[in-house]
């Protein structure tokens, strides 16, 4: 089997396609295989190559958490939802379907809760071995690379915006960072609900592709003081919620754009995981300072269904052969990209 792997972290010269790993088989009657037709990367991808504290990879190691494919074997026990011949997409988070949590229907809080390609086995690869509940079917003429791009961001930015920051039409919303995936499925599932996107970028170029896709406000945060632009445009009373998955970079920007009772929701620190809070300001203003994790089966299913009905497709940046791997991180680690940088593994 061929696979964009690593033996070791550090640079991008440690990207390897190799084609003598072995065909991974089932592991358990619950599993299916799938025949990767297209892979996504993400940001997480970056951090597991160069060496993530605590997680430990087994080399010859397979990269990728996002992937799009086609159902080529089942276990005894999967059930009619999932066919040999699906057209599939696959949700990267595995959790242990026992504990608490899961059974709660909150598999993201499961204490094994696992991501591909950073605590199993990735999707850069031309086979990936999955639980059957990983899988949902797609309409076949949704294009791999597109559907590859969706699962990881889409869960991500449903989860932020409809589940924990609980957004509705009369909100407004600041988004961080938008060129990148999540920030760009959350603009799309705010516009969906019907609220104010404001968006945030240090480049006009991806700013004025946001607008062509329903941002209402636009702001460069190299040329202007975010959080003053957004008090004198909301006549000091600030934005309803703030979607922040930068960090250390601009949490304090971040807060300083954030009104009364407003919700700050982030999934990551790409710029650093150290950030300060002055408590006195965020108890008198009552604000919800929440984490957001990937997402649960419940919302798997919904963010599926916006898919089925033609929704919620994220922009594709670019799309790179299997063989020409490295070219693929090389464009995600510039920063320059504008949507999701896909790998097409067949």
């Amino acid at each position: 089997m061929r696979a964009l792997t690593i033996s070791a972290h550090g640079g991008l010269d440690r990207l390897e396609v190799r084609d003598d790993l072995p065909m991974p088989e089932l592991r358990t009657p619950t599993d299916v295989r799938v025949r990767v037709r297209a892979a996504a990367l993400n940001h997480l991808d970056l951090f597991v190559l160069a060496g993530i504290p605590g997680v430990t990879i087994t080399p010859p190691w397979v990269m990728g958490a996002d992937a799009a494919g086609v159902v080529d074997a089942v276990g005894s026990a999967v059930g009619d939802g999932v066919r040999v011949g699906d057209a599939v997409i696959v949700n990267p988070g595995l959790s242990d379907r026992t504990c608490e949590y899961c059974l709660a229907g909150e598999q993201p809080l499961c204490p094994r809760y696992r991501l591909l390609g950073e605590h199993a086995p990735g999707t850069l690869a031309e086979y990936v071995v999955v639980p059957a509940a990983n899988v949902r079917a797609i309409p076949s003429g949704v294009p791999a690379t597109a559907a590859a791009a969706f699962p990881l961001v889409t869960l991500t930015a449903w989860r932020m915006v409809v589940t924990r920051a609980r957004v509705e039409p009369h909100d407004t919303v600041l988004i961080w960072g938008i060129g990148g995936g999540v920030a760009l499925q959350a603009l799309q599932i705010c516009k969906r609900i019907g609220a104010q996107a404001w968006v945030i970028s240090g480049s006009d170029e991806k700013l004025e592709r946001a607008r062509a896709l329903g941002a209402d406000v636009l702001i460069n945060h190299r040329t202007t003081d975010v959080a003053k632009f957004v008090r004198e445009r909301t006549g000091k009373r600030g934005v309803n919620v703030v979607v922040d998955s930068v960090g250390e970079a601009t949490w304090a920007r971040s807060l300083g754009a954030l009104g009364r009772a407003g919700r700050l929701v982030t999934c990551g620190g790409t710029s650093g995981p150290m950030v300060q809070t002055d408590v006195r300001r965020l108890f008198w203003n009552q604000w919800s300072i929440m984490g957001s994790t990937m997402g649960n089966d419940a919302e798997f299913d919904a963010i599926t269904a916006e898919l089925h009905a033609g929704r919620l497709l994220p922009p594709v940046d670019s799309v790179h052969a299997l063989a020409d791997g490295r070219a693929a991180f090389e464009r995600l680690a510039s920063g320059e990209q504008f949507g999701k940088v896909v790998v097409a593994v067949e």
